[in-house]
């Protein structure tokens, strides 16, 4: 799914397509189809790290900007701390993607990773993965950093698809999926 934020900031859906995988052919395909429709690379794609959609972000729109997920990335941290110390690190983490600047989250990065690299390296190795791609936010206006750090618009409506998909038990095909979702 795509969505466009308008210059009042509502949220429009550009496209919905249902794919069997989120692999790089798929988004390829996906990004190809809003292409020859006729848009234009966007200034920025926030996504949740899917290689797939990366690599065809890459492919297709090499100008646009990127922004990694701050929520999922934070997901993908806490899958690896130590239990003991995972407030700790979602603390650190915050100090991070809250910062007042680009230079002060990249000093609390620099501390992230020099605090955490012996005591919870796959933390810090899942952290360096995203890059600078963790904080293309802070390249916008600080009024703008909330929407921008995260993709919580269509998490919402993934949500909302799967508490509706529950009640049905099962959907008989993609297109009642469709329906169901746009309903």
């Amino acid at each position: 799914m795509l969505f466009r934020s308008r210059e009042d900031g509502h949220k429009v859906i550009m496209d919905l397509e249902l794919f069997q995988s989120e692999s790089s052919s798929c988004w390829e395909g996906f990004i190809e189809g809003l292409i020859n429709r006729g848009l234009k690379a966007p200034l920025l794609a926030i996504i949740d790290g899917n290689k797939g959609l990366r690599s065809a972000l890459a492919k297709n729109w090499p100008s646009s900007l990127v922004q990694r997920c701050t929520v999922h990335k934070l997901r993908n941290l806490e899958r690896h701390a130590p239990r003991h110390a995972m407030e700790e690190i979602k603390s650190d983490y915050h100090k991070i993607v809250y910062a007042e600047s680009l230079e002060q989250a990249n000093q609390a990065q620099r501390d992230f990773i020099s605090k955490w690299k012996k005591l919870a390296a796959k933390v810090v190795v899942s952290l360096e993965e995203a890059g600078e791609e963790l904080l293309t936010f802070y390249r916008f206006p600080k009024s703008q950093w909330k929407a921008l750090r995260t993709t919580n618009a269509i998490e919402r409506l993934n949500g909302e698809f799967r508490r509706r998909v529950k009640t049905q038990s099962s959907l008989p095909d993609a297109h009642a999926a469709e329906r169901l979702l746009f309903g």
